[in-house]
């Protein structure tokens, strides 16, 4: 009784109240970082903006503003060669886009899916693509058509630009992949459904998102690259970039800023339609979050 008197006589120490920590104050907050990400910005869009301003200057000059105009556009769609090869470039790009796209998804699900020993090497050789130079694959491509006697013309840019992109397809739909799981499947399997029918009904409609957004993705680098057009293009119409190149060796002229913020403006479309295409077909992810690694499963 006593020992229990004792204890309860003891008064257990209160424990201590944290300190609430209170805004930040201005010692703890990084220095100038407005300023330096300002700075930043403005250096990477400055160029930009300048192309764009001057891609309507109503004079004949790179270096001063004197009025506004749609005088070099008029210029860039009334010139029949310039017309062409912005035809060819969305020709090519779309033909990239679609072909790119399916065998990359193939091969995506390929890796996903399969249990053989070797998948994991294939894993990284499908890698080897996207860090080799892209002037080595422009060489390489050259050569093989040479050897093989098939003539330079826009198919052997397609060809080119297809082989290039499928690594890039098969990075985005494959990361989408591996967050699924076979459990829906497997379902699909149990209910009846064969096994191309649980690919059609569960496992494309799932991989939607990022085979829209890898498609995309393709398109633009397709619309815009210049190294491998340059190397497998032939006598024939010649993509809009290896075109302006072509240009710029006689004189820059005010008209390939119209071109290039006409290229932007594609570019620029394309993303939109990342954004909103899923959400338009009542989907939640984006396609733009699905690229970049946010969009779960």
């Amino acid at each position: 009784m006593s020992g229990g008197a004792a204890t309860a006589g003891v008064t257990k120490p209160k424990p201590r109240a944290r300190k609430r920590r209170g805004a930040p104050k201005s010692f703890d907050r990084p220095r100038y970082l407005r300023v330096f990400a300002a700075f930043v910005y403005f250096f990477l869009f400055a160029p930009i903006l300048i192309v764009v301003l001057f891609s309507f200057n109503a004079q004949k000059s790179l270096t001063v503003l004197d009025g506004l105009s749609l005088r070099w556009y008029e210029t860039f769609l009334n010139d029949p060669v310039l017309r062409e090869s912005l035809f060819a470039s969305l020709q090519i790009a779309a033909v990239t886009m679609v072909v790119g796209t399916v065998l990359g998804t193939m091969l995506a699900i390929g890796l996903v899916r399969s249990r053989a020993r070797w998948s994991s090497g294939l894993n990284i050789l499908m890698l080897i693509p996207l860090v080799t130079p892209e002037i080595v694959a422009g060489i390489s491509a050259l050569l093989i058509f040479w050897q093989i006697g098939l003539q330079l013309s826009i198919f052997t840019v397609m060809l080119a630009h297809i082989t290039f992109s499928i690594s890039y397809v098969a990075i985005v739909v494959r990361g989408r992949l591996a967050t699924m799981g076979s459990e829906a499947e497997e379902a699909a399997m149990d209910l009846g459904a064969t096994r191309w029918g649980a690919v059609r009904l569960v496992l494309l409609p799932g991989l939607w998102p990022a085979i829209v957004a890898a498609g995309l993705l393709v398109f633009a680098l397709s619309f815009d690259d210049f190294v491998l057009s340059f190397f497998t293009t032939g006598d024939d119409v010649q993509p809009l970039p290896v075109r302006v190149w072509s240009a710029i060796r006689f004189g820059v002229s005010p008209t390939i800023n119209a071109i290039g913020t006409l290229m932007m403006v594609i570019t620029l479309t394309t993303i939109a339609l990342a954004v909103m295409l899923p959400r338009l077909f009542g989907r939640r992810e984006s396609a733009i979050k699905v690229l970049t690694g946010q969009e779960g499963g």
